[in-house]
């Protein structure tokens, strides 16, 4: 499989780093160090304990490679190189689950790790996204699905003006609330 040159999302601090399938090829065979080179950053342990997580990705990219520009992005701070979490969405524009709350539009997901929290990170980070996606793929409107117990997650979808749209039962995480945003129409 070509690897596809995606460019980064900038914001003051972090670059919002596309990950290749191999960069997940790298991380999953142990080959950290290979990878990080790769990826321009130091991955902590958090990262590589996500194997699950890659596994998933590496899968959907073999499945379709053009899905790259819409997956998991490293969230690199530029300062020192760390990678301090990932943020992406979980598919391509108008999958057929967002119509109700936000048709064409893109479900988002993000993960700062814990030493790093508490510094705006994802907020500098989720800002970037729905931005980048807006003026760049003109996309609607945006969705986040949160635990009802995560508040700090809760609070940045307040934050950036996202309301509670619906709830459903994951599989996986149990209870989640659907929190959707409509994008501002460019001028």
């Amino acid at each position: 499989m070509a690897e596809q040159c995606v460019p980064p999302v900038r914001t003051p601090r972090l670059d919002l780093v596309s990950m290749s399938p191999r960069f997940y090829g790298l991380c999953l065979s142990g080959a950290s160090d290979v990878a990080a080179a790769l990826l321009g950053a130091a991955i902590p342990d958090n990262w590589l304990e996500e194997r699950a997580l890659m596994k998933f990705w590496l899968t959907a990219l073999w499945a379709d490679p053009s899905i790259q520009l819409w997956l998991a992005r490293a969230i690199v701070r530029r300062a020192d190189r760390m990678m301090i979490g990932h943020i992406g969405c979980h598919g391509r524009p108008g999958m057929e689950h967002l119509r109700p709350y936000a048709p064409g539009g893109v479900e988002l997901g993000y993960t700062v790790f814990p030493a790093y929290r508490r510094h705006g990170y994802a907020t500098e980070a989720l800002g970037a996204m729905i931005a980048w996606a807006a003026r760049e793929h003109a996309i609607p409107g945006f969705v986040l699905s949160i635990n009802p117990d995560n508040v700090p997650s809760q609070a940045l979808a307040h934050h950036f003006g996202f309301a509670k749209v619906g709830s459903y039962i994951d599989p996986e995480d149990g209870l989640e609330d659907v929190f959707a945003l409509r994008a501002a129409r460019p001028r």
